[in-house]
């Protein structure tokens, strides 16, 4: 615990040095661990950057403007629409430095429109250890990553944000939509759409953590061990697949290995062997 508060306090002490700061902010557990600290330090000289895409559930969106209502933030939504960026919908292996470059611009010329001048994104410790192509965008463009400098894990984050009330800490984690995709498999609005309804409907259900694999007619569905008791009840096996066939999905599957970050990313791992 000791180790734990040194590490926020060191992220307190790296957010004073400056003026004023946009955070780029989705509403999940670790931006909206970073905007609370960043206005615990800096108060009113903060303001709150939301992209808003069709890779970024409504769900996801409404819970970020009410958090920032009801902590008294600005709050500025930019349409960032990814599709739209030449060479994304081909989904390359970059498409998260294309993503980001793009995101992070519009977030500097905002930026710049209020005389800011330091721009912070919520990537924490953990997100060191994996493929992370948006990386190389956020240091080309100056963009700070305040929770790892810190070091902060994301069971610091949860814990830290449990200990100050924050509604995020136990939240179920989340990458946008167009993270369901296997490199190379096309990414049509219509295919996000599907994943979106999948989820959500999971979500519905009951289930905390999933993921929806998007496989041509296929979906692959990753969860915890919560969601593997749940799909024990062959009831519920069926009335999900039923909902997924309307969805346009002709197959559903359940992933054995349940629910894991960068999935998408073992492909490449194996052929970097």
């Amino acid at each position: 615990m000791e180790t734990l508060r040194a590490k926020h306090a060191h992220l307190k002490e790296y957010l004073h040095q400056f003026d004023r700061l946009a955070v780029a902010f989705s509403g999940g557990v670790d931006s909206t661990f970073l905007l609370w600290s960043a206005q615990m330090v800096l108060g009113n000289r903060i303001v709150a950057v939301t992209a808003r895409s069709c890779s970024f559930p409504k769900r996801e969106l409404d819970e970020a403007a009410d958090f920032v209502q009801k902590n008294g933030i600005e709050h500025i939504i930019v349409d960032s629409e990814e599709l739209d960026i030449e060479g994304f919908s081909k989904n390359p292996i970059n498409r998260c430095y294309l993503c980001k470059t793009e995101l992070f611009t519009k977030i500097r010329n905002i930026a710049d429109s209020y005389d800011i001048r330091y721009i912070a994104e919520g990537s924490n410790a953990d997100d060191e250890g994996d493929y992370r192509p948006g990386f190389q965008a956020i240091s080309e463009l100056g963009i700070l990553s305040p929770l790892r400098y810190a070091k902060l894990t994301k069971n610091d984050i949860r814990q830290l944000s449990a200990e100050q009330g924050l509604p995020t800490w136990n939240k179920q984690s989340f990458a946008c939509l167009s993270s369901r995709f296997p490199y190379g498999e096309d990414i049509t609005k219509e295919r996000l759409t599907m994943i979106d309804q999948a989820e959500q409907f999971l979500l519905d259900s009951g289930f905390r953590q999933v993921r929806v694999r998007f496989h041509g007619n296929l979906a692959r569905i990753e969860t915890d061990d919560n969601g593997f008791q749940k799909l024990s009840d062959k009831k519920l096996r069926e009335i999900i697949y039923n909902r997924f066939k309307e969805i346009g999905f002709i197959y559903v599957s359940i992933d054995i290995l349940g629910y894991r970050t960068g999935s998408m990313n073992e492909p490449l791992k194996i052929i970097s062997r």
